[in-house]
């Protein structure tokens, strides 16, 4: 069921408490729940609660609020690979560590943005497409350096660039049928995917 309010939904960490932060997430949820092409504007408005010209006191245009919840959702998740790679010097371990933030971002309170950047990239402009690659490139080294590592000492055998796309691939598809309060946890869902990439 979707929400028919913005009061009806739970903040999502990588946007603002303020009046902007509340349209990208009316939009995240939104273009998550029934697509960026089946929003339209006046539909975003109503369910923020503004006038339909509010929202572009803030943005651009539809396209230009897609960009902006795509790059806020990088930035917050690029730190978030970071900690994760910080935990520890070990590869193996820095592998598990990005899987289980990556799963965590995926399921949990940011699963909306990162859902809309998984699946609607191809709906952005090539423009904002351009403005943000370097963003998602930087975002993918992190997991490409440790990935990079491990084949290079026969952990890893497969090229490293296929292989993150095969595991984020896995990963995002989780989105559609994990439940956090489900029979099983998430740290048994990392040790799973950990296994299975690390086999």
């Amino acid at each position: 069921m979707i929400a028919t309010s913005i009061d009806q939904i739970p903040a999502i960490a990588c946007f603002e408490d303020n009046a902007r932060g509340r349209v990208l997430l009316g939009a995240a949820y939104l273009f998550h729940k029934q697509g960026y092409e089946k929003t339209t504007v006046r539909e975003l408005a109503n369910f923020i609660g503004i006038q339909s010209g509010s929202l572009f006191h803030h943005f651009k245009s539809k396209d230009d609020i897609l960009a902006h919840v795509m790059q806020q959702t990088i930035i917050y998740h690029y730190a978030r690979m970071q900690d994760a790679i910080a935990l520890s010097d070990l590869p193996e371990q820095q592998l598990k560590n990005l899987i289980r933030a990556e799963l965590f971002s995926i399921t949990g309170d940011t699963g909306s943005a990162m859902a809309v950047l998984v699946y609607e990239w191809f709906a952005l402009s090539q423009e904002k497409q351009d403005e943000l690659l370097k963003l998602r490139n930087d975002y993918e080294n992190i997991w490409l350096d440790v990935i990079e590592k491990l084949r290079l000492v026969g952990q890893v055998k497969y090229d490293a660039f296929i292989w993150r796309r095969l595991v984020g691939g896995a990963i995002a598809w989780t989105v559609t049928w994990y439940r956090p309060n489900g029979k099983m946890t998430m740290e048994e869902l990392t040790e799973i995917v950990w296994e299975m990439a690390m086999k």
